[in-house]
């Protein structure tokens, strides 16, 4: 099905936490060694990068991170931030949006396409820069968690199509902690 949209050596670059709140959305996880499978089958060539906030102390996530390297991801991790609000309350931010925009900027000559898995519209610039180099960009988001400008520059997969081949057989399990630390 994505295979329709590459051409060439392919990156794919995951926002982890933009996927966490579409999986959330749609009440199902992505199997990451099935993802890795299936753009291996997709593509000539395929880069794995994935983004995302840890919590220094969550040993189940630093396990997860372990397994997606074990399964050929490159992670790129960076401590969540706690911020106190004006309420008392602490809102988590650990974003790697300009890690990731960075990243696929730095290494574009290793690819023909770019498979970015966000909805998120800061990204859109990106693929205005990407396009212009004659890259071939494709978005994997969900409804609801995809931006419009981002829909208007690249290739649109909706990420609910994906869910036979890619879904993990458990439901998804609201997490006891913050999103950000799952």
């Amino acid at each position: 099905m994505i295979g329709q949209f590459i051409k060439g050596k392919t990156a794919v670059f995951i926002d982890a936490a933009n996927v966490f709140y579409s999986e959330r959305s749609l009440g199902w996880r992505i199997d990451y060694a099935r993802l890795a499978e299936y753009l291996q089958q997709e593509s000539s060539a395929v880069e794995l990068y994935y983004y995302t906030g840890i919590i220094e102390k969550s040993e189940k996530q630093r396990a997860f991170l372990k397994k997606l390297e074990s399964f050929g991801y490159i992670v790129t991790a960076k401590e969540v931030k706690f911020i106190r609000q004006t309420d008392g309350s602490f809102m988590s931010k650990g974003s790697l949006d300009i890690e990731l925009a960075l990243d696929a900027y730095i290494v574009r000559q290793e690819y023909d396409t770019c498979v970015l898995f966000s909805g998120d519209s800061d990204f859109a610039y990106l693929l205005d820069i990407l396009k212009r180099e004659g890259k071939r960009v494709v978005v994997v988001s969900t409804r609801g968690h995809v931006s419009k400008e981002l829909v208007a520059r690249a290739k649109y997969v909706a990420l609910p199509k994906l869910r036979k081949i890619i879904g993990r057989d458990q439901k998804f399990k609201r997490p006891d902690k913050p999103a950000s630390e799952v």
